[in-house]
């Protein structure tokens, strides 16, 4: 690892979203990462851990190396969980270090076509168009209500493909009708208002979530909070930005601004800890924006998730007591990338009648990480199956997370590896413990 602690200069020409050459020679690779990095810790190759991705970051970026398919590869298999951020002395930012290698990648590679077709259909006319997720909500709706999924499933066709069936129970579910009925709509607060915030409904959660996001605006509405729901709202970009695809990212990080800057709340709240992270980031992703960076900044200060909000403002105690127990999965983007690790427990611990129980290594991947588990479905099963030992020795009657990706991967867990329990969001405790019935 020594070369790369030689200041070469980096080479010339390199692509804008690059990683900084500042921030890649922060790492002094001491490998106190190594054992926070899930597929380091799985595979013991050390190109596969954060210090060693690092190290082929800087050789391309002197011009040492060229991008081949290796350093694509080995690129492309990181989780980017972060959580080698909390365990790095030297506070290098390596979440920004894999982002911008992809941004790099993506900018100097072509993919065979029908990755691009797929990349197209999914980034630019699934995520961001409100009418296209309606459609495709509603065919998977009727795929899974309508008995095809069970027709399916009685031919026999997943037992004889593997990854078939891996992704059919990776399969989120369809809700009807989306939380997209509630854009535009206020929310007034029960009670006397304290505050007003504006709820971020996502892009997938407004189809597969809808449920957890209107238990999100009843948390909020018993909290005192008048609720509004943006009609102007996109997906956050957060995909985007893991994906490489950062101008694309960058468009949806100005629509989210022009819909929610100018509302004066007093926060901007979010229940996917994903969604979060890259929304607290508009500030990096719109730096040199000269027409929204000092707007970028104003809007990554107000965004809260809603497990930070809830537990920063006096929380409305009046629930009905649950009798039965819990565990939580630290949702990495929640734990590492935002550093928010106590108040979803001080929130659940606040529930009257609940028995919180600590899992071990609660803030390792479960392997989700977007659809990390949809493109690389060997390790994030590996991942997966991994974290529902830790789930079973905590051996709780439900496991709670704070993201929706992490409840997807979970509830697969479930069934592959564990008792069948439910997986719930902190917020739908909530909502349970303020329901009269």
């Amino acid at each position: 690892m020594a070369a790369a602690e030689t200041a070469t200069p980096p080479r010339a020409g390199r692509h804008p979203d690059a990683p900084r050459y500042e921030d890649l020679f922060r790492c002094v690779h001491c490998g106190l990462c190594l054992n926070a990095c899930p597929t380091y810790r799985e595979l013991r190759v050390e190109m596969d851990s954060p210090r060693g991705r690092i190290y082929q970051m800087v050789q391309v970026a002197t011009g040492e190396a060229t991008i081949t398919p290796s350093y694509i590869e080995h690129i492309e298999l990181c989780l980017a969980c972060r959580g080698c951020e909390t365990a790095c002395p030297s506070g290098v930012q390596y979440g920004r270090l894999v982002e911008a290698a992809r941004a790099e990648i993506q900018a100097r590679t072509r993919h065979p076509w029908h990755v691009r077709l797929g990349r197209r259909l999914v980034f630019e006319h699934l995520l961001p168009s409100r009418a296209n997720l309606r459609i495709a909500g509603a065919l998977l709706w009727m795929y899974q209500r309508l008995g095809l999924r069970a027709l399916v499933h009685l031919t026999g066709l997943l037992k004889r493909f593997d990854r078939l069936a891996e992704l059919d129970q990776l399969q989120p579910g369809a809700e009807m009708p989306t939380f997209f009925r509630h854009y535009g709509k206020v929310f007034p607060a029960e009670g006397a208002r304290r505050y007003r915030v504006a709820l971020l409904g996502g892009c997938i959660a407004n189809v597969s979530f809808a449920r957890l996001n209107e238990a999100t605006v009843r948390v909020l509405r018993r909290n005192g909070c008048e609720v509004t729901v943006p009609d102007d709202q996109t997906c956050c970009g957060a995909l985007h930005v893991h994906a490489g695809l950062r101008e694309q990212a960058r468009k949806l990080a100005r629509r989210n601004i022009d819909a929610l800057l100018a509302g004066n709340y007093d926060a901007v709240i979010t229940n996917a800890a994903g969604c979060g992270s890259t929304l607290k980031e508009y500030d990096d992703l719109l730096e040199h924006d000269p027409a929204y960076a000092e707007k970028a900044r104003r809007f990554s200060a107000l965004m809260k998730d809603v497990n930070e909000f809830l537990a920063s403002i006096e929380l409305n105690r009046d629930m009905r007591a649950l009798d039965y127990s819990v565990t939580y999965q630290d949702s990495c983007h929640l734990a590492h990338g935002q550093k928010i690790r106590a108040q979803p427990r001080a929130l659940l611990r606040a529930v009257p009648g609940l028995t919180f129980r600590e899992m071990p290594l609660s803030d390792l991947c479960c392997g989700s990480a977007g659809i990390y588990n949809v493109q690389h479905t060997e390790m994030s099963m590996a991942l997966l199956e991994q974290k529902m030992e830790s789930v079973n020795a905590a051996d709780p009657d439900v496991v709670v997370t704070a993201n929706p990706g992490c409840m997807i991967q979970l509830q697969a867990g479930e069934k592959r590896h564990g008792k069948g329990r439910r997986v719930a969001h902190v917020v739908e405790i909530l909502d349970e413990a303020y329901s009269r019935t």
